[in-house]
């Protein structure tokens, strides 16, 4: 079996990744906006905030926190 270098496969994957973060990037944006302009700036707030949505949403599908076990 000879292993070769697959060269679109590589391009499509790499591709993907920069997508994500470009996206990612994007939400941090915005997110640093709405952080500027409903709460002033004020870091611990949405701080406890973000903690709370994540623990939901890591929640609501199994109705538990099994995914926080591997952290």
């Amino acid at each position: 079996m000879k292993n070769h270098f697959d060269f679109r496969y590589f391009t499509k994957n790499i591709l993907t990744v920069i997508g994500l973060v470009f996206i990612w990037r994007g939400i941090w944006v915005i997110l640093d906006l709405i952080d500027k302009l409903i709460f002033g700036d004020s870091h611990i707030v949405t701080a406890i905030l973000g903690i709370l949505i994540g623990i939901a949403v890591l929640y609501l599908p199994d109705k538990d926190l099994k995914t926080l076990e591997r952290l």
